[in-house]
């Protein structure tokens, strides 16, 4: 579509305004072809005919929806009144200071601190793409620093603009960016340096202007370097053309560096006492521009911070110092006097207080520079000349001095920083903020406004080259035909300016010159360029300056002070008596070969590529044109090298108001710095790029159904483009984009607006038509209503008079009463007839209801005697039958415990026999270990004899060695006395040294070093002597202790022997008593061994009759004939036959293993007894080995004397024992004698059982004669019968055999005789209330362990394990009841070092398990929930009144008893607390990344899109990407975390605290990014965003969280989605707000409400009074100033006591755990 056809009527357009520069009107009339003039209605309401003959068409404005974009680039016409509208719109009325154009970073001077640069600011930018958030410093630094990471190429930001503008502001910002997120590794806080040389800088090279109150009067290139790791390393600084004219003079509302205010305003200090210093108003360097306070500055606070930052770069205090003292000199060079003697001639008192002050702080003479101040020497060929000066001139050559000092500290004060910067490790990659003037024209321009407007030019056409780069790359990218684009080329200007024979070298060449002037360089640029030229211009009003026409503007120069500036130089004896400087910092500034400075110093590794000349003639002095242009070149080669990224600073006024938009000045600034030229280049080929997504979800509307039918969405886009836009030059298909000339989105956009407003028509059509419809039915029917009502009452009143009344009423009575009587009769002939139907029925039925009540009622007797008789004969036949099952099971169980005790009996004897040997052996043993022991005695007199040789030997040492000490205090005395002697004689020495100090300060010297040194060696000499002799004394002092300890010890040893050998005398004697007892043992055991052995003669006499007896008695035809089929399917009923038996042949498993262990107790102890005398017998023979030996008599003594006393230990247990067995023998007799009577009792009752079975099987045999027909089944029984009998006795035998390995299957044994026992109680109890006790052990909840499997058990229960295998079907914190519960048995033990190391390993391996599995969610998770569990079962279990409240009685009986672990429940608890921190951590750092894209990003509603143009920075995320997050993905993201820690055990209060903490960050992100995101403030956001919080609300109520205070969380966001939806026009609207937004600070609020954008123009933005408005109710508020939310606040945790509902008794051991090494207790 042409652009001419868009002029119609209501669209609006943009014309010249001298007050606002462009001013916006609405088009009255369409406009065609061939018109000279456009109908126009200005916002006024006046109408305006705007010709358009001469002019071309005004420039056409942007659709209200596309007014305050974050890219400029984005607004669908390109042109100066757009970009400035959307400049003033996002400044003025959003307050937003930040914008994109394209690849430049706009940033607006707000002249006001906003809360928009705070940690969480940068932590929000850190990570995110450029496109994705509203723009910002940080974003463009966080595009730096992620290519460089990406691409590992170097990356530069280029800071420009005004002074004032912001440009010194946003470089500390970006470098902060930098130092905050890239933390160097390193001890030495690198990014915190590179960060406080800002101060420094900017104190010795800001000032105040009167445009801005620090103005950076320096350019400043600072290149931070990264390592691999892309860490700050360090940093290098570049400085170009300071204003060293400021040092000397400043206009009026200006000042000097601040350096020099800050010195003065601290003056008054001690340590600056010496500099001789005054207010700033007393000197003259000072007080020239009459402002030396600047309102809100506190100079003297300032010099504190540069004197912290001087520190903290590593700069000493002499160092500063140093440095004031030439400051301060500078300030008394500028008082110094000058007078005028007669017209030639000039002096300086040489009394001068200023100038005698300068010297003494700088070590010069003052005469010499008195006179060299007002002279000058010129040499000559043949002579050198004195030449006086005037006073100008002799001022000139002292501010000529002055500048020539600062400059030089400047640069070395640069050069010291670099220094403090440098890293010794290799730079990978660096990222350079330049920080540099922009173009400046002011009312007068000099030398200075030339340097930096050629800076400027530099600049722009780098800038130039790349934004042009940029679009090719683009085009090519996205195969888009290549048209050249036409774009402001200023190479001619650079020309000019630096190449041969021009200004700059015309410049150096005058300078060349002896007596070349500024009238005769501005001549011979006249000549050379003046009509040869067109950029080159002379004014015609003047002869003194020049105009050249640069890309921004024209700008005159005035050529005085020229040549001066760019000299400058500083007469050559001054500069020697510099030279000669006692002070060395002053010295070395004016060295003949000075060090170069850091902007070309060995830091930096790029070079010029061409050569600079570097003549031989030390007349030839470099200028500082040329040394500009060098350093500039260099800085172009530095930029070319990287990626560079643009920041153009604009001042938006010049009185500094805040928020207050100048057109005038904006504008001219923006042509100036080349943003214009950016938008004329887009605008020039496709300014407006979308992607095919992005067009198919904003212009979906405009497609038929027939193309959305199409399933590839790129092919559906081209076809609307075609149909919709017929011209196909206005548009083309890239790969991933379309591309649009200027105007086509706007056009696009109206017809989507048309589209969206007839749709809207129609919709109101049919809803009006659908009211009025309903309106008129309503009315319709009350109508016919009231008709209806109306009709009726008429016809009434017609119908009806009285006689027909009273006809009509007397009719009516007859008819009553005739219809009554006719009624009554018939009712009384019905009732009659009904009453004798029912007597006859009701009789009938009486008599058959009594007649079958009698045939029941005798069927009932008949059948009670026959079921009752048949009850006791089924009966009776079970219980005979498993009587006799029950009589041969204890038959044989008795047989075999006979036999066992036999044995028994058998191997006691044998083994009190053994022991009775050996016991007579002992007693031999024992009489040789007493004459042994006579010999000991013998031996320990002569051991006591030479001990008391020995200490007399010692004493007599002793004496000798107090007689030495005495000798060496003396020597000490007198060395001490030397010492004093020579100190006085040093000191004389000193004192004369210190006189020849003023004769000659070298020699003086070096005598006092080496003075010093000799004394110091000689004094080291003497501290050697005293340290030696004292060592040697503390020695002496040493081994006279030992000796003393050595004496006691023999004197105890002595004495313990004695003690030893009277107790292993008196238990020899009890040895005899042994022996007696061990007799009587012998032969009671005899008896006993008869005793058995005849009973269980009568034993077996009695079973061989019993067995008999049965075998007569045992008829299997008479059980068959017993045992009818009823019988015997009763007693086979539900297989209970089956389980009779097998709960009989468990009964017999367990009874025969509870024999087997008590025999193996038997055994166990009697070899234990046997082992205790063996160890025995051996002690005795080592201890008669040890006797033996002589070599080393009284350790062997000792040791065998303490073996003896432990064995002798063992002769009471082994009495103990003795007396065990003989009370185990007295139970054995007594069980065996009442297991006799048992049997015969039971024996008398089965021979009277069988008698009575004979007389009932006589009678059943007539009986069951009858039953032939069933004996086939009752044998067949009776076969089974047999078979079970036979498969018992084999499984008997099989049980035997297999006994053993039986009893070494631990566990599974265990559980497999619990459930047998359970079986057997419960067929018991069927079949004949027949109890067999099952022996089932008490747990007591222990669990036992050894002290060497401890690291077995940490690490097989905590390090190893895995929580997925745990969580299932099992209890929840398994691992920390275990853990208790050898806690437990390590309490029951009472040993304290078990149970602390216990707990020490267990902590020790949670904190390991912990921090190998950092980022583990489930592994936190479990263990948080294990410690929490063992915490609450240490509480539990502890005994303390508090906890025990919920316990159970047996649950109370297992508190600890001996120990008090109060102190590892505090460590546990802060163990738990530091796993749930990291276990939060984990939880955010993965839920994070989605919930942006989930809660903000994504849009589910239908309908509801906030998609629009993005302009050059595209967003990250695309609507058709399948792999984007969702809310879905947030929900699953919470449902897995909620699964797993319910799965782990984890307490529910503790559940609700975590869900708490994501709910406060998933609306704390969501908020923050909504803050810093203006195309998501929008109404239609503001829907899902409170549709994603009833998602979540739903989520909470699903998992019954309601109680968790999660909701309360998201109340800020809550109400700023309700802000964004609600009306914002009336009074009332922002009372409303007022009192809703209560969780939302003033600054909150205002933020949403400036950043509110419409996506439609159906929506309204809010206006700057509404804004206005609502801020006057939020100014009573207190609530905090930041904007952002904390995303790493953390809620206060509180574990809660949960008591476990576990009993330990009944918690088993998973096999899976490998802790077979553990056994209940």
């Amino acid at each position: 579509m042409a652009v001419a056809a868009l002029y119609t009527q209501y669209n609006r357009v943009w014309i010249p305004d001298p007050e606002e520069v462009w001013k916006s009107a609405e088009i009255a009339k369409d406009y065609r072809a061939g018109d000279r003039v456009l109908r126009l209605l200005l916002e006024d309401g006046t109408e305006l005919d705007y010709s358009i003959d001469p002019e071309p068409l005004p420039p056409l404005r942007n659709p209200d929806i596309l007014v305050g974009e974050n890219d400029l680039t984005a607004l669908s016409y390109l042109h100066e009144p757009a970009v400035l509208h959307n400049l003033r719109v996002r400044f003025a009325e959003s307050k937003l200071i930040y914008t994109y154009s394209g690849i430049i970073l706009v940033a607006m001077n707000p002249y006001k601190q906003l809360p928009i640069y705070g940690d969480a600011i940068i932590h929000a930018y850190s990570g995110q793409n450029m496109g994705d958030m509203d723009p910002h410093i940080f974003a463009v630094a966080e595009e730096a620093y992620k290519q460089m990471a990406r691409n590992n190429k170097n990356q530069s930001i280029i800071v420009s603009g005004e002074s004032g503008a912001g440009k010194t502001v946003s470089a500390r910002y970006a470098m902060r960016y930098f130092a905050t997120v890239s933390k160097s590794s390193t001890t030495a806080h690198m990014e915190d340096k590179v960060l406080a040389s800002n101060p420094i800088t900017e104190a010795v090279g800001n000032a105040k202007t009167t445009r801005n109150d620090n103005s950076s009067r320096f350019g400043k290139y600072t290149e931070i370097s990264f390592d691999e790791r892309n860490q700050i390393i360090g940093a290098n600084m570049r400085t170009y053309l300071l204003e060293k004219s400021r040092v000397v003079f400043q206009s009026e509302n200006e000042r000097n560096y601040h350096i020099f205010y800050q010195l003065c305003a601290s003056a008054q200090k001690s340590e600056f006492k010496h500099l001789k210093l005054g207010s700033a108003a007393e000197f003259n360097y000072t007080r020239m521009g009459g402002s030396a306070v600047i309102e809100g500055v506190d100079d003297r606070a300032d010099m504190v911070e540069t004197q912290k930052t001087f520190t903290l770069l590593g700069f000493k205090e002499d160092f500063q110092m140093d440095v004031f003292k030439i400051l301060a000199a500078i300030l008394h060079l500028g008082n110094v006097q000058i007078a005028a003697v007669g017209s030639e001639r000039s002096i300086v008192s040489g009394d001068d207080s200023h100038l005698m002050v300068f010297c003494e702080l700088l070590g010069l003479d003052s005469g010499k520079v008195a006179q060299w101040l007002c002279n000058r020497k010129i040499i000559t060929t043949s002579e050198t000349v004195v030449k006086t000066m005037t006073r100008p001139q002799a001022v000139n050559a002292r501010d000529a001095l002055a500048k020539k000092i600062y400059a030089h500290l400047f640069d070395y004060i640069v050069e010291r920083i670099n220094q403090a910067l440098q890293f010794s490790g290799k730079q990978h990659t660096f990222i350079g903020v330049l920080d540099i003037y922009g173009f400046e024209t002011f009312d007068v321009n000099s030398f200075e406004q030339f340097c930096i407007n050629y800076a400027n030019e530099k600049l722009q056409q780098q800038f130039n080259l790349h934004v042009f780069k940029l679009e090719q790359e683009e085009y090519m990218k996205e195969d888009i035909p290549w048209t050249l684009i036409d774009f402001y080329d200023n190479q001619p200007v650079i020309d000019l300016i630096e190449t041969k024979m021009g200004i700059l070298e015309l410049l150096d060449e005058e300078c060349l010159l002896p007596h070349g002037t500024d009238e005769n360089w501005l001549q011979k640029l006249y000549n050379n360029f003046i009509n040869k030229n067109s950029l080159f211009e002379k004014p015609r009003m003047s002869n003194t300056s020049f105009i050249i026409q640069h890309f921004a503007d024209k700008v005159e120069y005035q050529c005085e002070g020229f040549l001066e500036k760019n000299r400058d130089t500083v007469y050559d004896m001054l500069v020697e008596i510099l030279r000669a400087s006692k002070f060395h910092l002053c010295a070395k500034f004016f060295q003949e070969n000075p060090v170069p400075p850091s902007p070309f110093g060995s830091a930096i590794t790029i070079r010029s590529a061409k050569q600079v000349i570097r003549p031989n003639n030390k007349q030839f002095r470099t200028t500082v044109g040329s040394k500009f242009r060098s350093s500039l070149s260099l800085l172009m080669e530095t930029l070319n090298a990287t990626t560079p990224h643009y920041v153009r600073c604009i001042k938006p006024n010049d009185e500094k108001l805040p928020f207050e938009f100048d057109s005038k000045r904006t504008v001219q600034q923006l042509r100036a710095c080349g943003v214009l030229e950016t938008i004329r280049i887009s605008a020039q080929s496709y300014p407006s790029r979308w992607t095919y997504i992005e067009f198919y979800s904003r212009y979906g509307i405009l497609m038929t159904k027939q193309e959305l039918s199409f399933s590839d969405k790129r092919e559906v886009c081209k076809v609307v483009l075609h149909r919709l836009i017929q011209d196909s030059n206005q548009y083309q298909f890239g790969k991933t984009k379309i591309f649009f000339r200027a105007g086509q989105v706007a056009y696009l956009e109206k017809l989507r607006l048309d589209k969206l407003r007839q749709g809207c028509v129609v919709i109101q059509k049919h809803i009006r038509g659908w009211l009025q419809r309903k309106r008129f039915l309503r009315v319709r029917q009350a109508a016919l209503v009231i008709q209806q009502y109306f009709r009726g009452q008429r016809t009434v009143r017609r119908a009806v008079t009285a006689a027909a009344l009273k006809e009509a009423w007397a009719a009516i009575v007859i008819q009553k009463y005739c219809r009554g009587y006719l009624v009554r009769s018939l009712y009384q002939l019905i009732r009659v007839a009904t009453i004798i139907v029912q007597a006859y029925t009701r009789g009938f039925l009486a008599r058959r209801k009594y007649r079958k009540m009698l045939e029941e009622h005798k069927a009932v007797i008949l059948q009670k005697y026959a079921r009752a008789w048949l009850a006791r004969r089924r009966f009776q036949s079970i219980r005979r039958f498993v009587l006799n099952i029950q009589l041969t099971y204890r038959v044989q169980r008795l047989q075999k415990k006979l036999e066992d005790q036999n044995k028994e009996n058998h191997g006691l004897v044998e083994k009190l026999t053994s022991l009775a040997a050996v016991r007579a052996g002992d007693v031999e043993k024992i009489q040789k270990l007493e004459s042994e022991l006579d010999r000991a005695a013998a031996h320990k007199r002569n051991y006591e004899e030479k001990g008391k040789k020995y200490k007399a030997a010692v004493e007599e040492e002793l004496a000798k060695l107090q007689k030495y000490n005495s000798e060496l205090k003396i020597q000490k005395e007198q060395l001490q006395q030397k010492l004093q002697e020579q100190t006085e004689e040093l000191k004389g020495k000193m004192d004369d040294l210190t006189k020849q100090l003023f004769d000659d300060v070298q020699k003086e010297e070096q005598q006092r070093i080496l003075l010093e040194k000799s004394f110091e060696l000689k004094t080291q000499d003497f501290e050697k002597q005293i340290s030696s002799l004292k060592e040697e004394i503390s020695i002496l002092k040493d081994e006279k202790t030992q000796l003393q300890h050595q004496l006691e010890e023999e004197r105890i040893t002595s004495e313990g022997l004695q003690g030893e050998v009277a107790r292993l005398s008196k238990q020899a004697k009890t040895i005899s008593e042994f022996e007696k007892e061990i007799e009587l043992l012998q032969t009671q055991k005899i008896d006993v061994e008869k005793h058995v052995q005849s009973q269980k003669r009568e034993m077996r006499e009695k079973m061989s009759e019993i067995t008999k007896q049965l075998l007569e008695s045992y008829d299997i035809r008479d059980v068959r004939s017993r045992l009818s089929v009823e019988d015997l399917e009763h007693l086979n009923e539900d297989g209970e036959l089956w389980f009779a038996y097998e709960g009989l042949k468990k009964a017999t498993r367990v009874l025969e293993s509870h024999f087997q262990s008590q025999k193996d107790c038997y055994e166990q102890e009697i070899e234990a007894l046997n082992f205790k005398v063996v160890h025995l017998s051996q002690e005795i023979n080592h201890l008669q080995k040890l006797f033996r030996e002589e070599n080393d008599i009284n350790e062997s003594i000792r040791h065998e004397v303490t073996r003896l006393t432990s064995e002798n230990m063992m002769i009471p247990d082994f009495k103990q024992q003795i007396s065990e067995l003989q009370k185990q023998k007295q139970d054995l007799e007594i069980r065996l004698n009442e297991h006799t009577e048992n049997r015969k009792g039971k024996l008398e009752e089965v021979s009277d059982q069988l008698n009575r079975n004979r007389e009932e099987g006589l009678q059943r045999k007539t009986i069951e004669a009858q039953n032939e027909t069933h004996i086939e089944e009752k044998e067949k029984l009776v076969d089974r019968s047999q078979e079970i009998q036979e498969a018992s006795e084999h499984l008997k035998k099989q049980f035997e055999a297999d006994l053993e390995e039986q009893l070494d299957m631990k566990d599974r044994v265990i559980k497999k005789l619990q459930e047998q026992v359970k079986a057997l109680t419960k067929t018991t109890e069927k079949a004949s209330d027949v109890h067999l006790s099952s022996g089932s052990k008490e747990y007591l909840g222990m669990l036992e362990y050894k002290r060497e499997d401890e690291a077995k058990l940490i690490q097989n229960l905590i390090l190893d394990l895995k929580p997925r295998g745990v969580v299932v079907n099992m209890i929840p914190g398994l691992p920390a009841h275990i853990l208790f519960m050898c806690v437990r048995y390590a309490d029951s033990l009472n040993d304290a070092n078990m149970l602390k190391s216990l707990m020490n390993s267990t902590i020790n391996g949670i904190k390991q398990v912990v921090k190998d599995h950092l980022e583990d969610f489930e592994m936190l998770s479990f263990w948080l929930s294990n410690t929490c569990h063992f915490l609450n079962c240490l509480k539990q279990y502890s005994g303390e009144e508090e906890f025990m409240k919920h316990n159970s009685p047996h649950q109370n009986k297992n508190c600890l008893n001996n120990f008090d672990l109060s102190e590892y429940r505090q460590i546990l608890s802060d163990v738990a607390i530091r796993i749930y921190h990291q276990f939060i951590i984990v939880m955010e750092n993965n839920i994070q990344p989605i919930i942006v894209p989930g809660m903000l990003e994504y849009e589910s509603l239908q309908g509801i899109s906030g998609l629009k143009p993005t302009g050059f920075r595209k967003r990250s995320s695309s609507i058709d990407d399948t792999d984007a997050y969702t809310m879905t993905s947030v929900l699953q993201q919470l449902s897995y975390f909620y699964s797993t820690m319910c799965q782990n055990g984890l307490d529910p209060e503790i559940v609700r605290q975590a869900v708490k903490q994501l709910f406060f960050l998933i609306g704390a992100v969501t908020l923050n990014s909504l803050f810093l995101r203006k195309d998501m403030c929008s109404c239609r956001k503001g829907m899902q965003i409170r549709c994603n919080i009833s998602y979540l609300e739903e989520w909470l109520k699903d998992k019954n969280l309601q109680n968790s205070l999660a909701k309360e969380t998201l109340e800020p966001l809550s109400q700023a989605a309700w802000l964004l939806q609600v009306k914002k026009t009336t009074d009332s609207d922002a009372k409303e707000i007022y009192e809703r937004c209560t969780s939302l600070s003033a600054v909150q609020i205002i933020k949403i409400l400036n950043s509110y954008t419409p996506i439609d123009d159906f929506e309204k933005r809010v206006t700057p009074s509404f804004v206005r408005k609502v801020q006057a109710l939020l100014s009573s508020r207190e609530d905090s100033s930041q904007l952002m939310l904390d995303t790493r606040y953390t809620f206060q945790v509180m574990f809660p006591f949960t008591p476990s509902p576990h009993a330990l008794e009944m918690i088993q051991i998973p096999s899976s755990f490998k802790l077979g090494f553990l056994k209940r207790l």
